[in-house]
Protein backbone atom coordinates (compact mmCIF):
# COMPACT_ATOMS: atom_id res chain seq x y z
CA UNK A 1 0.00 0.00 0.00
CA UNK A 2 1.26 3.49 -0.79
CA UNK A 3 0.19 6.97 0.22
CA UNK A 4 1.55 9.63 -2.12
CA UNK A 5 1.18 13.40 -1.98
CA UNK A 6 1.24 15.03 -5.43
CA UNK A 7 2.05 18.70 -6.01
CA UNK A 8 1.37 20.58 -9.26
CA UNK A 9 2.48 24.24 -9.57
CA UNK A 10 3.50 24.69 -13.21
CA UNK A 11 0.64 27.02 -14.25
CA UNK A 12 -1.66 29.61 -12.62
CA UNK A 13 -3.58 26.67 -11.12
CA UNK A 14 -1.89 25.41 -7.96
CA UNK A 15 -3.11 21.99 -6.84
CA UNK A 16 -2.28 19.11 -4.51
CA UNK A 17 -3.73 15.63 -4.14
CA UNK A 18 -3.29 12.51 -2.05
CA UNK A 19 -3.67 9.05 -3.57
CA UNK A 20 -3.64 5.59 -2.04
CA UNK A 21 -2.34 3.05 -4.55
CA UNK A 22 -3.27 5.46 -7.33
CA UNK A 23 -6.81 6.08 -6.09
CA UNK A 24 -7.71 9.65 -5.19
CA UNK A 25 -8.38 10.36 -1.52
CA UNK A 26 -8.39 14.17 -1.50
CA UNK A 27 -7.47 17.18 -3.60
CA UNK A 28 -7.34 20.94 -3.11
CA UNK A 29 -6.55 23.75 -5.54
CA UNK A 30 -6.42 27.51 -5.96
CA UNK A 31 -6.29 29.95 -8.85
CA UNK A 32 -5.51 32.86 -6.55
CA UNK A 33 -2.80 35.11 -7.96
CA UNK A 34 0.41 34.26 -6.14
CA UNK A 35 -1.33 31.27 -4.60
CA UNK A 36 1.70 29.02 -5.12
CA UNK A 37 3.72 30.91 -2.56
CA UNK A 38 0.84 31.97 -0.32
CA UNK A 39 -1.27 28.85 -0.05
CA UNK A 40 0.62 25.74 -1.14
CA UNK A 41 1.41 24.57 2.39
CA UNK A 42 -2.17 25.25 3.44
CA UNK A 43 -3.48 23.20 0.54
CA UNK A 44 -1.24 20.33 1.62
CA UNK A 45 -2.51 20.58 5.19
CA UNK A 46 -6.13 20.60 3.97
CA UNK A 47 -5.56 17.59 1.71
CA UNK A 48 -3.99 15.61 4.55
CA UNK A 49 -6.83 16.55 6.88
CA UNK A 50 -9.47 15.50 4.34
CA UNK A 51 -7.67 12.20 3.71
CA UNK A 52 -7.43 11.71 7.49
CA UNK A 53 -3.67 11.19 7.46
CA UNK A 54 -0.62 12.96 8.81
CA UNK A 55 2.37 13.86 6.63
CA UNK A 56 4.45 11.25 8.48
CA UNK A 57 2.18 8.53 7.04
CA UNK A 58 3.09 9.44 3.46
CA UNK A 59 5.25 6.96 1.57
CA UNK A 60 6.45 9.40 -1.11
CA UNK A 61 5.89 12.78 -2.71
CA UNK A 62 5.34 13.41 -6.42
CA UNK A 63 6.12 16.69 -8.13
CA UNK A 64 5.26 18.03 -11.56
CA UNK A 65 8.79 18.75 -12.80
CA UNK A 66 7.98 20.81 -15.91
CA UNK A 67 7.83 22.38 -18.33
CA UNK A 68 5.91 25.38 -17.09
CA UNK A 69 6.15 28.57 -15.07
CA UNK A 70 9.67 29.24 -13.83
CA UNK A 71 8.48 30.62 -10.50
CA UNK A 72 5.74 28.04 -10.00
CA UNK A 73 8.03 25.09 -10.67
CA UNK A 74 10.67 26.44 -8.29
CA UNK A 75 8.14 26.86 -5.49
CA UNK A 76 6.64 23.41 -6.01
CA UNK A 77 9.96 21.60 -6.12
CA UNK A 78 11.38 23.50 -3.15
CA UNK A 79 8.31 22.61 -1.09
CA UNK A 80 8.44 18.96 -2.15
CA UNK A 81 12.16 18.72 -1.41
CA UNK A 82 11.69 20.29 2.01
CA UNK A 83 9.01 17.76 2.91
CA UNK A 84 11.06 14.86 1.56
CA UNK A 85 14.09 15.87 3.60
CA UNK A 86 12.04 16.52 6.72
CA UNK A 87 10.01 13.32 6.49
CA UNK A 88 12.76 11.16 4.96
CA UNK A 89 10.59 10.21 2.00
CA UNK A 90 11.50 9.63 -1.68
CA UNK A 91 10.64 12.08 -4.45
CA UNK A 92 8.94 11.17 -7.73
CA UNK A 93 9.13 13.59 -10.66
CA UNK A 94 6.51 13.56 -13.42
CA UNK A 95 6.31 15.31 -16.79
CA UNK A 96 3.75 18.13 -16.72
CA UNK A 97 2.40 17.46 -20.21
CA UNK A 98 1.86 13.78 -19.40
CA UNK A 99 -0.14 14.88 -16.36
CA UNK A 100 -2.32 16.96 -18.67
CA UNK A 101 -2.85 13.99 -20.99
CA UNK A 102 -3.88 11.83 -18.03
CA UNK A 103 -6.91 14.06 -17.49
CA UNK A 104 -8.61 12.60 -20.55
CA UNK A 105 -8.43 8.96 -19.47
CA UNK A 106 -10.94 7.04 -21.60
CA UNK A 107 -12.57 10.22 -22.93
CA UNK A 108 -9.97 10.43 -25.69
CA UNK A 109 -11.34 7.42 -27.57
CA UNK A 110 -9.08 6.69 -30.53
CA UNK A 111 -7.63 10.18 -30.58
CA UNK A 112 -4.04 11.04 -29.84
CA UNK A 113 -3.54 13.77 -27.24
CA UNK A 114 -1.56 16.96 -27.77
CA UNK A 115 -1.43 19.06 -24.57
CA UNK A 116 -0.20 22.61 -25.11
CA UNK A 117 0.99 24.96 -22.39
CA UNK A 118 1.11 28.63 -23.28
CA UNK A 119 4.67 29.99 -23.37
CA UNK A 120 4.31 33.36 -25.12
CA UNK A 121 2.96 34.73 -28.37
CA UNK A 122 2.63 31.66 -30.63
CA UNK A 123 5.06 29.54 -28.61
CA UNK A 124 3.89 26.54 -26.59
CA UNK A 125 5.31 23.61 -24.68
CA UNK A 126 3.85 20.49 -26.20
CA UNK A 127 4.19 16.76 -26.76
CA UNK A 128 2.10 14.01 -28.33
CA UNK A 129 0.72 11.03 -26.42
CA UNK A 130 -1.15 7.85 -27.31
CA UNK A 131 -3.59 7.26 -24.41
CA UNK A 132 -4.13 3.65 -25.44
CA UNK A 133 -0.50 2.73 -24.80
CA UNK A 134 0.33 5.57 -22.35
CA UNK A 135 3.32 6.33 -24.57
CA UNK A 136 4.92 9.57 -25.70
CA UNK A 137 5.03 9.74 -29.51
CA UNK A 138 6.61 13.19 -29.85
CA UNK A 139 8.80 14.22 -26.94
CA UNK A 140 8.31 17.38 -24.93
CA UNK A 141 9.58 20.50 -26.70
CA UNK A 142 8.99 24.21 -27.08
CA UNK A 143 7.41 24.95 -30.45
CA UNK A 144 6.56 28.20 -32.21
CA UNK A 145 3.27 27.34 -33.90
CA UNK A 146 2.70 28.03 -37.58
CA UNK A 147 -0.14 26.98 -39.84
CA UNK A 148 1.77 23.96 -41.13
CA UNK A 149 3.12 22.80 -37.76
CA UNK A 150 2.64 19.05 -37.28
CA UNK A 151 1.57 18.77 -40.92
CA UNK A 152 2.73 15.13 -41.09
CA UNK A 153 0.42 14.09 -38.25
CA UNK A 154 -2.14 11.79 -39.91
CA UNK A 155 -4.13 10.44 -36.94
CA UNK A 156 -7.11 12.08 -35.20
CA UNK A 157 -5.67 14.27 -32.45
CA UNK A 158 -7.10 16.46 -29.69
CA UNK A 159 -5.13 19.64 -29.02
CA UNK A 160 -5.95 21.16 -25.63
CA UNK A 161 -4.51 23.19 -22.80
CA UNK A 162 -4.18 26.92 -22.26
CA UNK A 163 -1.89 27.22 -25.29
CA UNK A 164 -3.98 25.31 -27.83
CA UNK A 165 -6.87 27.56 -28.78
CA UNK A 166 -4.67 30.39 -30.04
CA UNK A 167 -3.61 28.02 -32.84
CA UNK A 168 -7.12 26.91 -33.77
CA UNK A 169 -7.73 29.43 -36.57
CA UNK A 170 -4.36 29.04 -38.26
CA UNK A 171 -3.86 25.26 -37.94
CA UNK A 172 -3.99 23.68 -41.41
CA UNK A 173 -4.08 20.02 -40.38
CA UNK A 174 -7.71 18.74 -40.48
CA UNK A 175 -6.78 15.79 -38.26
CA UNK A 176 -6.18 18.10 -35.30
CA UNK A 177 -9.27 19.08 -33.30
CA UNK A 178 -9.33 21.59 -30.47
CA UNK A 179 -10.88 21.41 -27.02
CA UNK A 180 -11.17 23.94 -24.20
CA UNK A 181 -11.44 21.13 -21.64
CA UNK A 182 -8.60 20.49 -19.17
CA UNK A 183 -6.77 23.80 -19.74
CA UNK A 184 -4.30 23.19 -16.88
CA UNK A 185 -2.50 20.19 -15.37
CA UNK A 186 -3.89 19.05 -12.01
CA UNK A 187 -2.41 17.04 -9.15
CA UNK A 188 -5.42 14.72 -9.07
CA UNK A 189 -4.23 13.30 -12.41
CA UNK A 190 -0.80 12.34 -11.07
CA UNK A 191 -1.91 9.37 -8.98
CA UNK A 192 -1.49 6.41 -11.33
CA UNK A 193 1.87 7.51 -12.74
CA UNK A 194 3.18 8.29 -9.26
CA UNK A 195 2.00 4.89 -8.01
CA UNK A 196 3.74 3.05 -10.86
CA UNK A 197 6.93 5.00 -10.28
CA UNK A 198 6.76 4.17 -6.58
CA UNK A 199 6.24 0.46 -7.24
CA UNK A 200 9.20 0.44 -9.64
CA UNK A 201 11.33 2.57 -7.28
CA UNK A 202 11.83 5.25 -9.94
CA UNK A 203 12.79 8.06 -7.61
CA UNK A 204 14.41 11.39 -8.39
CA UNK A 205 17.81 12.22 -6.97
CA UNK A 206 16.65 14.52 -4.20
CA UNK A 207 19.66 16.83 -4.08
CA UNK A 208 20.20 17.09 -7.83
CA UNK A 209 16.53 17.34 -8.94
CA UNK A 210 15.83 20.53 -10.90
CA UNK A 211 12.75 21.78 -12.75
CA UNK A 212 12.69 21.15 -16.50
CA UNK A 213 12.34 24.74 -17.67
CA UNK A 214 13.36 24.15 -21.31
CA UNK A 215 15.57 27.20 -20.78
CA UNK A 216 17.14 26.93 -24.20
CA UNK A 217 13.84 28.25 -25.59
CA UNK A 218 13.43 31.11 -23.11
CA UNK A 219 15.59 33.83 -24.70
CA UNK A 220 14.39 37.07 -26.25
CA UNK A 221 14.17 35.36 -29.63
CA UNK A 222 12.94 31.82 -28.99
CA UNK A 223 14.18 29.04 -31.21
CA UNK A 224 11.72 27.71 -33.74
CA UNK A 225 11.32 23.97 -33.80
CA UNK A 226 9.92 22.73 -37.09
CA UNK A 227 7.81 19.61 -36.89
Amino acid sequence: MSLILSIETSTPLCSVAIHRDGELLSTHETLEEGGHGKRLTRLIEAACEEAKITPKELDALAISIGPGSYTGLRIGLATAKGLCFGLDKPLISLNTLKIMANAWNKEAGNNLLMPMMDARRMEVYTALFDPRTHSEIIETAAVVLEGNSFESLDQPTIAFGNGALKWQESCLNPMIHFSDEHPFPHAKNMGQDAYQAYRNKKFAALVQAEPEYLKEFMGTKPKIKSI
